[in-house]
Formats: structure tokens, C-alpha cells, sequence
């Protein structure tokens, strides 16, 4: 997949090697922003329950 996604990529190897970068960082700021804050609720890592 990876290896797609770079032969698809415009340019030469720098402008391919920031575009990458920037793609990498949209997909953590989303993951970040949109897909954690929605998953919190069902991850309870708050309670914790501890058995002597």
C-alpha cells in the first residue's frame, strides 16, 4: 500500500518525501481530532479496578 501510495505521488523525491509528511500528520490530526474523542466513551482507561 505504502509503496503505491509513493509511485502515485507527484514530483521529485523531496516534493514526494513533504507531501508524505503532510499526509502522515492529516492522518494523525484526524485520528487525534475526530477518532479518539469518538472511541472515548467505549475506553474506559478512568476505572480502574484493583484486587488485593
Amino acid at each position: 500500500m505504502y509503496g503505491w501510495i509513493w509511485r502515485h505521488l507527484p514530483g521529485s523525491i523531496g516534493a514526494r518525501l513533504l507531501t508524505s509528511l503532510v499526509l502522515v500528520a492529516v492522518a494523525g490530526a484526524v485520528l487525534w481530532y475526530v477518532v479518539f474523542p469518538l472511541l472515548e466513551p467505549a475506553v474506559t482507561l478512568d476505572e480502574v479496578t484493583v484486587r488485593k
